[in-house]
């Protein structure tokens, strides 16, 4: 078994925690981002990062594919983008899903594909990752 351990050296304000109780072999508490600010990290590296990383695009397709997944955590978000230098609007409620659409919109679905493949867990999922599902999914 291998455990990843990161530490975050320079955390962002009004991040949300949740903590889930873990017995497998031995019991664990883990703190962790709550449902709000997972989606918030995701689309900050969506809009932020320099270059394509189709796992970003997966867990974005995967998190609005889930119903019950809380919407993004748009505080954490913008401190997100403040602390990395955003040059764009302030990210709200009403535009967050057109500024991801815009950065699809630039994207090379192919590559995205390519560099997620091996997180698509079937054969349906594998049709179903599109640019055009996710840009469905962002429409709602």
């Amino acid at each position: 078994m291998a455990i990843k351990l990161e530490i975050d050296t320079n955390p962002l304000a009004k991040a949300g925690l949740d903590t889930t109780l873990v017995q497998h072999h031995v019991t664990v508490h883990l703190q962790h981002h709550d449902q709000a600010s997972l989606l918030a990290g995701k689309l900050h590296a969506i809009l932020q990062r320099e270059y394509v990383k189709g796992r970003d695009w997966y867990d974005l397709y995967w998190y609005l594919r889930q119903p019950q997944w809380a919407g993004p955590n748009l505080d954490m978000l913008n401190n997100a983008l403040r602390q990395s230098n955003w040059a764009g609007d302030v990210v709200t409620e009403s535009n967050w899903r057109a500024l991801v659409l815009a950065r699809l919109a630039q994207l090379d679905w192919n590559r995205v594909v390519n560099d997620g493949q091996r997180f698509l867990m079937n054969q349906e999922e594998q049709s179903e990752f599109r640019a055009e599902t996710v840009k469905g999914l962002l429409s709602v």
